[in-house]
């Protein structure tokens, strides 16, 4: 088996900066680092967390409080913090909520809160009054991702900018009856992310002078059959229907586009659909979106978390990570 003592032999280094670099410890530079995590990868070496938790008094665990595990976002970003906390020899623990609220009390209090790990994040969620003192009493420090919660630092894109960007887009290219398929209640979870993208739906579509038709704002629920069923009924008058529509997600985009096939309509001819996220699936379904990276989100997350550990404090940070928009078939002039 590989040892830490193999590492720094490779490398013609100590065994000291070898644990320092994998630790995420001060006092070696990036460049050794570097040198340190990828050697380290090559030759197969995993730190154990046992022995660095007896060291440290700390449990070498990182858990992330997520609604379900199996939808595209989820997943992504729990990707990028598993990535992040191998390399550092932490160990996730993932507290699915298993797509029910029904499971809180259970997760919640009798795993998170029985100190089995050294750190807490918690996706598109907002945590009840006692949960939020419940983790302050225990010092965990704590960050959410995809939806801001109060008292707890935040990773995410800018929402309110990333639906505006979406909408301009639209309006850009001469759109002025646009629906929106909106999202929320999923999981019968409540978190603010729907919330802030038909806020800023509506505050661009005033800006710019457009009626906000509400039969026109149908709830997709950030699912792909529920967005479908909806866009069958908002596009079913061909007399009277929008020429574009802003999905509050890729996933409710793509419900949109199946509808206006099912119902002969031509995309973009006759109607236009644009979404955010930027899914796995959006480029072969040649979807016009607002691009994010939860990957890089989560990776972000975990990092904070891991030098707050390491530091003892929090690091500051930019506000929002970035997002961008990425054309493509789905949209076109009005008109051509």
């Amino acid at each position: 088996m590989i040892g830490i003592d193999d590492v720094a032999a490779s490398l013609g280094v100590s065994t000291a900066t070898v644990s320092r670099a994998l630790r995420g410890l001060p006092g070696v530079s990036e460049e050794t680092r570097a040198r340190v995590t990828t050697a380290a990868a090559a030759l197969g070496y995993v730190p154990s967390s046992a022995a660095r938790g007896l060291a440290t008094g700390r449990t070498m665990a990182m858990g992330v409080l997520v609604p379900a595990i199996n939808r595209w976002y989820f997943s992504a970003v729990l990707d990028g913090v598993d990535r992040r906390l191998r390399a550092a020899g932490y160990d996730l623990i993932v507290f699915s909520l298993g797509g029910s609220g029904a499971n809180r009390e259970r997760v919640f209090h009798r795993s998170i809160l029985r100190k089995r790990i050294d750190a807490l994040l918690v996706m598109c969620m907002h945590l009840t009054e006692e949960e939020r003192l419940a983790l302050q009493e225990l010092e965990y420090p704590s960050i959410s991702v995809g939806g801001a919660l109060e008292g707890v630092r935040h990773v995410g894109i800018d929402d309110a900018r990333a639906a505006a960007d979406a909408v301009e887009y639209l309006i850009s290219l001469g759109h002025t009856r646009i629906a929106h398929m909106r999202g929320g209640g999923s999981f019968d979870i409540d978190f603010e992310v729907p919330r802030l993208r038909e806020q800023a739906f509506r505050r661009t579509m005033q800006l710019h002078g457009l009626a906000v038709r509400e039969e026109w704002s149908a709830f997709g629920d950030f699912r792909f059959t529920t967005a479908r069923v909806a866009a069958l009924t908002l596009l079913a008058d061909p007399t009277d229907r929008p020429t574009a529509v802003f999905c509050s997600s890729d996933e409710m985009a793509f419900g949109v586009l199946r509808a206006a096939a099912e119902l002969g309509i031509d995309v973009p001819g006759e109607l236009s659909v644009i979404g955010i996220d930027d899914h796995e699936f959006a480029e072969p379904m040649g979807l016009t979106t607002i691009r994010q990276d939860p990957e890089d989100q989560g990776a972000f997350a975990a990092d904070l978390l891991l030098g707050e550990l390491t530091r003892g404090a929090a690091a500051d940070y930019p506000p929002s990570r970035p997002h961008a928009l990425v054309e493509r078939a789905s949209t076109g002039r009005i008109g051509s």
